[in-house]
């Protein structure tokens, strides 16, 4: 191999060489979907009749306007876990992570045009189902380049953006306090105030005992289930005021 070079060995066949003729295709597969076709297979059917549990429309879709009175989303603690450089993904969990499964999605708005923003990026962070970071333990940070539990998202050309995780756990942040279950924000887009919340969850029995929650950021959470396995959805829009003109 040392006196073929790379593209020489392909152009040869030496991928057939290497072993592809032993490669097949799983009896199960089944064949690529032809665009805007989707109902010839049965195992979309229930996408198709509305019983997927993500389906339905998001607040102010209809006609893509911010919906009268709606103010900018409130803003809230940063925390100490924050960390820059998260990789855009639409995972935020490592594969196979523990816990109970959470689909978030939702919008960003401008609040000056009450329309959707386009190319948003949200970095979103949080506790795993045990309720730790992380980097919350300074003896074994984590490793370079390694982002559990972290992501940055991007809003498409709708505003719309969303992110699959698992139900953070609640944590103890002193002999008889706790942190209600919690996924962190920071929403930042030019033009517009960079914005740092938190996103809670209504029922959590830490909720009000919380001295930073605050009412306008616990959302509802719908339960329901894909393959058997109970998923948890929820809708979170988020609006930006627009950026303090420079002195």
């Amino acid at each position: 191999m040392s006196s073929v070079s790379r593209r020489e060995f392909f152009l040869k066949g030496g991928l057939a060489a290497a072993g592809s003729a032993g490669l097949v295709l799983r009896a199960d597969a089944l064949p690529t979907l032809p665009s805007g076709s989707l109902d010839h297979y049965p195992e979309f059917q229930k996408v198709l009749c509305g019983a997927d549990p993500f389906d339905g429309p998001l607040p102010g879709e209809t006609g893509l306007t911010l919906t009268a009175g709606v103010r900018p989303t409130e803003d809230n603690i940063l925390g100490p876990y924050f960390r820059e450089g998260a990789p855009f993904r639409a995972k935020v969990t490592p594969p196979l992570e523990r816990g109970t499964v959470m689909l978030i999605r939702g919008r960003v708005w401008g609040f000056d045009t009450k329309k959707p923003l386009v190319g948003v990026v949200l970095d979103v962070w949080q506790a795993n189902a045990d309720g730790r970071y992380d980097n919350d333990d300074p003896k074994t940070p984590p490793a370079k380049g390694v982002y559990p539990n972290r992501a940055r998202v991007l809003t498409d050309e709708t505003g719309y953006y969303e992110f699959e995780t698992v139900h953070p756990g609640p944590y103890k942040t002193g002999p008889d306090t706790w942190r209600p279950s919690h996924i962190h924000y920071m929403v930042r887009k030019a033009g517009y105030a960079s914005l740092v919340t938190q996103l809670y969850f209504q029922g959590d029995r830490f909720n009000q005992a919380d001295e930073f929650i605050k009412p306008s950021l616990v959302i509802a959470l719908a339960k329901g289930k894909v393959n058997g396995q109970v998923i948890e959805t929820g809708v979170f829009d988020v609006v930006l005021a627009p950026a303090a003109p420079k002195k």
